[in-house]
């Protein structure tokens, strides 16, 4: 296990600022002997998960493989896709869709606003539930002790439940959430939910941005095309690997 681990710390140095990283860099950055990382690399170089070169090790074609897998695992189909594109060439505000994972919302999709001024997280990025329209979308029909450890997570502590029940049950009642600065000052967002074919929440989808943009009447106009999307997504019959955590 503690080779393995090692050999992950080791491929998790390579990144888009640094590519090609040398035995050196490596022995540097984990505190591994140089005899050890050299073991470590060979291993993964006859495995293809690093290439050698002169100027270092690079990541491996065998990589490549693993990536398609991911891919076609975890990518949404290209009919929303598309659907989160031309939301998003409409709006002018980041697009994401976020799924539930314990007291996290995951970011599996994501359509970036074309304005310089602009709300982005990245795919794959967890965010607390404890706020945010997402959240209170998400947290459809979730049992007390799920909430209870949510209120746990925020800066306000258990006594943030009451909180969270009145906004779930707002959200509820008009099919749709926002938030103004919850998480982050001057940041707002409206959301509505993604249904699966038991008809459960499994997905929330947003539109989001600087606070300065999401005046009440630019709110309700998001929320009835957010609806509108989000019911095409939710007829398509949504499908996702997270859907079964």
């Amino acid at each position: 296990m503690r080779s393995v681990q090692r050999a992950l710390d080791i491929l998790a140095l390579l990144t888009e600022e640094r590519p090609v990283v040398s035995v050196r860099d490596i022995t540097e950055a984990t505190g591994l002997a140089k005899t050890t990382v050299i073991r470590l690399v060979q291993t993964l170089e006859q495995c293809g998960l690093l290439w050698g070169t002169g100027q270092g090790y690079l990541a491996g074609p065998g990589l490549w493989r693993w990536t398609h897998l991911a891919r076609s695992s975890w990518e949404l189909p290209p009919e929303t896709r598309r659907l989160m594109r031309d939301l998003g060439a409409r709006r002018r505000e980041t697009v994401n869709l976020y799924m539930r994972r314990d007291v996290y919302r995951v970011c599996v999709a994501q359509q970036e606003s074309p304005q310089p001024l602009r709300h982005v997280v990245h795919v794959g990025d967890e965010l607390p539930l404890w706020s945010g329209a997402s959240s209170k979308v998400l947290l459809k029909d979730a049992a007390d002790a799920l909430l209870a450890r949510v209120a746990r997570t925020s800066p306000y502590g258990d006594g943030h439940v009451k909180r969270l029940r009145e906004w779930i049950e707002e959200a509820g009642h008009a099919g749709w959430a926002q938030s103004h600065g919850e998480r982050e000052e001057g940041l707002s967002a409206v959301a509505v939910p993604v249904t699966g074919r038991s008809g459960a929440v499994v997905a929330a989808l947003s539109l989001s941005g600087p606070s300065v943009r999401f005046g009440p009447d630019r709110v309700r106009e998001f929320a009835e095309d957010l609806r509108e999307v989000g019911g095409q997504i939710s007829e398509r019959g949504f499908d996702h690997p997270l859907s079964g955590g």
